[in-house]
């Protein structure tokens, strides 16, 4: 290899380093779901959702938007239930649905660009989403 080869490389590999590092990150995001597994975790998880509930005053839902270009829906058929959709940052959609009686759901999301359309069936059931994302 020439001199002059050489450089070429070398010049090269470095615009392509340099341009990869310049380059935006990708979006993505992470979620987790959270389902209780036995009767403690169901309680626990139960008067977690009730004291966000409680420190908010969500009578029996509520949708909380902190931030801009998001979009939420609840929908509720039964009684007794409890959901909350709680969006921060931006872009986020996000729904929830809740067919039954005395069930508890909470969806938050955070950072930008998350999507979640949750249904909860039955009755007493539980759960929450959260979500992450960039």
């Amino acid at each position: 290899m020439t001199t002059r080869n050489a450089l070429a490389t070398a010049l090269t590999a470095l615009a392509v380093s340099t341009a990869a590092l310049a380059a935006p990150a990708h979006a993505g995001s992470v979620s987790f779901n959270l389902q209780p597994r036995n009767a403690d975790e169901h309680r626990v998880m139960r008067a977690g959702l009730g004291i966000y509930a409680l420190v908010n005053a969500v009578q029996s839902g509520s949708i909380r938007q902190i931030g801009s270009g998001n979009s939420a829906g609840l929908a509720q058929n039964g009684s007794g239930n409890l959901g909350i959709v709680h969006q921060e940052g931006q872009g986020h959609s996000g729904t929830l649905a809740q067919n039954g009686n005395g069930n508890r759901y909470g969806l938050f999301q955070f950072g930008r660009n998350t999507s979640s359309n949750v249904t909860q069936n039955g009755n007493g059931g539980t759960g929450a989403t959260f979500q992450f994302g960039w």
